[in-house]
């Protein structure tokens, strides 16, 4: 049987999603937990690749089960040998054999948590970026408005990027404060990699007066990487939710 799984965790002791000899990683550790279960080893598919210490509340993933299980005794029974990584899944259900956590998804939801204050984390050290110095969350606003749409972003695609193009279509770029706390959000089908955070770092920039919107715009248009901000740090990344 074929199920799906919902998959939260903390990216913080992991480099990343994706399997790595001799790397602890999500992924890795999901497939031991199956193969602790079921007896047999077994590929558990991913939505996204997200990057070492990039955190999940709604990753999705798929995996083969030989054995017939209902969908909450193998989530159940896979939180109980995730112990004691940082990884729960949520919810098991059970799909049809075509299903494919990757190539079905229709759109990915991120959320950047950035805590603007000058007192260091304590209790969200690890969870989201303090940025110290005032932000101007309408100039970042007007500069994220400046990146939805259908665009080639290769300023915000990261060298190392497998994609065979960089042209994407950003659905939603809200800049949001609640609080102490600025809330970025974006939606598409798909991003580049390190997309999110190359983006956020720039609109950073905008936030603290050393760009405006009109700069965010004319470094898109220019599709060059030099022209991107410092990529924003892994900690206030987290991969939301998966829509099918």
């Amino acid at each position: 049987m074929r199920f799906k799984l919902t998959i939260e965790y903390d990216g913080g002791p992991f480099q990343g999603w994706q399997r790595l000899p001799e790397h602890a990683s999500v992924q890795g550790a999901l497939e031991d937990a199956v193969e602790k279960l079921t007896g047999v080893r077994a590929d558990v598919m991913g939505a996204g690749r997200t990057d070492a210490g990039v955190h999940a509340r709604g990753q999705v993933a798929h995996v083969d089960i030989e054995k017939l299980f209902e969908p909450q005794r193998l989530a159940d029974g896979l939180n109980a040998h995730l112990r004691p990584h940082p990884i729960s899944v949520l919810e098991a259900s059970a799909v049809v054999p075509e299903f494919h956590a990757r190539f079905d998804a229709l759109r990915r939801v991120y959320l950047y948590r950035v805590i603007n204050r000058r007192a260091p984390l304590a209790l969200e050290r690890g969870k989201a970026w303090r940025v110290s110095r005032a932000l101007d969350v309408e100039a970042m606003a007007a500069g994220a408005a400046r990146l939805i749409g259908h665009h080639d972003f290769t300023t915000f695609r990261d060298a190392h990027c497998q994609a065979k193009s960089p042209l994407k279509t950003l659905d939603r770029a809200d800049v949001l404060r609640d609080g102490g706390e600025i809330l970025f959000w974006f939606e598409a089908r798909s991003f580049l990699h390190r997309q999110v955070r190359s983006m956020l770092g720039t609109l950073v920039e905008v936030g603290l007066g050393k760009m405006t919107a009109d700069d965010v715009g004319a470094a898109l248009a220019a599709k060059d990487r030099a022209r991107c901000g410092p990529v924003a740090p892994a900690d206030g990344l987290y991969l939301m939710r998966i829509d099918y």
